[in-house]
């Protein structure tokens, strides 16, 4: 075969490798456009939410009626934690289990301020949420009780003309300082180490 002839056979193949390599290319990049951008990571709305804002075994279906009859009065603290059964009046993931108090009421929602950590300042946000995302807390059970506690005993104490003291005893203060006394002390001095008697018992 003469070296024109084989010239032009390589010129043919490699004219077809390089039309099945575009009408490939073309595939490829109609799959990839028909698929999204597999690569992308998501920064929407409920990113990273898949368990987050999952709800319990046995807790999925409709929402119950009670959810609905709570009342909701300027002044309480609320736990926000978000029911995926409604995704309308949805927090931000940021403020999933804040605790927050009540500011404003309205038909549907109640608006919530919370605490937010900023870098290295904590500012005070607003934000309206649907009540089906919101639960009274009880943070402040353990106080009220501990406050009318206190209250009555003050009024009992009054009444029997004595004065006492419902401050609470500190936690964790250091111990009292004390002296031993009858204690001989000893001296301590490690053994000397004999490498020919590594292996006996002493």
């Amino acid at each position: 075969m003469t070296d024109w002839r084989l010239e032009k056979r390589l010129e043919g193949v490699l004219s077809r490798l390089r039309r099945s390599n575009y009408v490939l290319t073309a595939v490829i990049f109609f799959f990839r456009r028909q698929m999204g951008n597999q690569r992308a990571r998501s920064r929407g709305l409920r990113h990273g939410t898949r368990n987050l804002f999952s709800r319990g075994f046995r807790e999925h279906g409709t929402l119950n009626t009670t959810t609905y009859l709570r009342t909701f009065r300027i002044g309480d603290y609320v736990d926000i934690k978000v029911n995926s059964a409604q995704q309308k009046g949805m927090p931000y993931l940021q403020y999933q289990g804040r605790t927050g108090v009540v500011w404003n009421v309205t038909p549907r929602a109640v608006g919530v301020e919370i605490n937010k950590q900023i870098g290295g300042r904590i500012a005070r946000k607003r934000i309206h949420v649907r009540i089906e995302h919101v639960q009274h807390s009880r943070c402040r059970e353990d106080f009220l009780a501990r406050r009318a506690a206190n209250d009555k005993a003050h009024h009992e104490a009054k009444l029997a003309g004595k004065k006492i003291t419902t401050k609470r005893p500190v936690t964790g203060a250091p111990r009292e300082g004390f002296v031993l006394e009858s204690v001989k002390p000893e001296l301590l001095t490690p053994i000397p180490y004999d490498i020919l008697r590594e292996g006996m018992k002493y």
